[in-house]
């Protein structure tokens, strides 16, 4: 094939072209300069140029293995395109006036380096199918890595159960006071949600690891082209099924965006806690110096700033999944312009997340809980509870239990004393089931200890909630 007129440059294949972009044969003048603005994506997709000069590098290959350019030019091209890398890499590459998008940009530094030979470089290929490639090695790469920021502050998390094990805590629900727990309980919950969103982020990556090279416009590729190969060379697992479903396709992005903020409630929620409990009125935990701000008026102020930005920009990650959802919602089939306004809500919610999680695992590495605050906290109603078990263990069911146990703390907040602390007449004045040794019940550590059922806040559940949490994260738990 290469020695078929598919190989013949035209008499002035030597001369530059007037403009340097990918399309414009049919028109006759440049487009207006302010549409030229609102079309150009160069601002924010140039951070794609390590996957575009990847999949161009690949694509040549694919090229020459169906014929279409000799080995030389080739090996020209790919020369050309690591050239081209490094000057991106180095902060050298110079975007002109003109590059309308990464591809753009990169294709005419080619021709400036190769020449002629680079105009080869785009045949049988769209922008359709080059821009869809670039998203997903790019996010590919982002994946694997927001997955190990995870990790880093599960890790954080497991550290801090594993240094304070039998520490005690009040545990609360609608934010009044429930039951006695361990610190290590309340850390680990939030580890768990974080194991849920590294899933969602491992589960997401068989979506996005599909290769559309090959899909052309939205047809396909009519050259002999390779698809397995160019999947195969670019680490992808698959390819595409359907040419014109693989220009369109921007479920992995919205499935990407959906787990992002996802784990961003998680991490508002833990900052919200964090928050709220090292703040005078809990004072149970101390924040670093490192992760807090002062007060440009009141020189007492230590403000939670790292976590209240967490807190806060878990709204920009529900706003970028709106966003692209209501943008895709209504579109035709194939390759829309529309969907040039994937990049930025993508790039946002990566950006994002890259440094809200290490921050926050910062936060939590260094946090110092305040035993005698949280001891304090512990009241005897919140064994409420266990005085209810006390009944059933005797026999009486637990709804007249439920009851039986309502009126003692009742008769406790009227008296104005602690429910522990009425006599045992007054327990046996609501049940005959009520004993001596109901006083027993009162102990914060006996009600904890109770609870040794999997996933249980007992110290017996926590140490195998620790163990199985390390080996979910491909660590050790360190020997008492």
């Amino acid at each position: 094939m290469y020695n078929t007129i598919t190989m013949k440059e035209s008499h002035d294949s030597t001369r530059q072209p007037v403009s340097h972009k990918l399309w414009g044969g049919r028109f006759d003048k440049p487009p207006d300069a302010l549409m030229a603005q609102f079309n150009d994506s160069i601002g924010f997709d140039r951070r794609l140029y390590d996957a575009d000069v990847r999949g161009s590098m690949t694509y040549a290959k694919a090229l020459a293995r169906a014929g279409l350019i000799s080995t030389e030019e080739r090996d020209r091209l790919v020369a050309g395109l690591i050239r081209v890398r490094e000057e991106f890499a180095a902060g050298t590459f110079a975007i002109q006036r003109g590059d309308e998008d990464i591809h753009t940009a990169v294709e005419r530094r080619l021709y400036e380096l190769t020449g002629p030979v680079a105009g080869k470089l785009h045949t049988g290929r769209s922008r359709n199918d080059q821009v869809a490639t670039d998203v997903r090695l790019y996010l590919l790469e982002q994946v694997d890595r927001l997955g190990e920021q995870v990790t880093a502050l599960q890790r954080a998390l497991l550290m801090q159960a594993e240094v304070h094990p039998g520490l005690l805590m009040p545990g609360y629900t609608h934010l009044q006071h429930a039951q006695p727990i361990l610190y290590a309980h309340w850390l680990l919950s939030y580890f768990w949600k974080l194991q849920r969103d590294r899933e969602r982020l491992g589960d997401v990556r068989c979506r996005v690891s599909v290769c559309p090279l090959g899909a052309g416009a939205l047809a396909g590729n009519a050259l002999g082209i390779d698809r397995e190969f160019l999947a195969r060379e670019l680490g992808f697992d698959a390819i595409s099924e359907n040419s014109l479903d693989a220009v369109a396709d921007r479920d992995f992005i919205l499935e990407f965006l959906s787990g992002g903020a996802i784990l961003g409630t998680h991490l508002s929620s833990l900052a919200e806690d964090v928050i709220l409990y090292a703040s005078t009125e809990f004072g149970f935990l101390e924040i670093d110096d490192a992760y807090a701000t002062g007060s440009s008026l009141m020189p007492q102020k230590k403000n939670p700033d790292s976590l209240e930005l967490a807190r806060g920009k878990c709204g920009r990650l529900i706003g970028n999944l709106v966003s692209l959802l209501v943008t895709v919602k209504g579109l035709p089939s194939a390759y829309d312009k529309d969907l040039q306004e994937d990049k930025e809500p993508l790039f946002d919610t990566i950006d994002t997340l890259s440094l809200t999680l290490p921050v926050l695992a910062g936060v939590v590495a260094t946090l110092r809980p305040r035993p005698a605050q949280m001891a304090a906290a512990l009241d005897d109603a919140m064994l409420a509870t266990d005085l209810a078990d006390y009944l059933v263990r005797r026999g009486v069911p637990f709804r007249e239990s439920h009851a039986i146990v309502g009126r003692l703390v009742r008769r406790a907040e009227i008296e104005a004393v602690p429910l522990g602390k009425l006599p045992v007449s007054a327990f046996q004045s609501e049940s005959p089931y009520f004993d001596a040794d109901v006083v027993d019940v009162f102990d914060a550590r006996r009600s904890v200890a109770a609870r040794d059922v999997p996933g249980g806040t007992a110290p017996s559940a926590i140490r195998t909630q620790i163990e199985r949490a390390w080996q979910h994260i491909g660590g050790t738990m360190n020997a008492e």
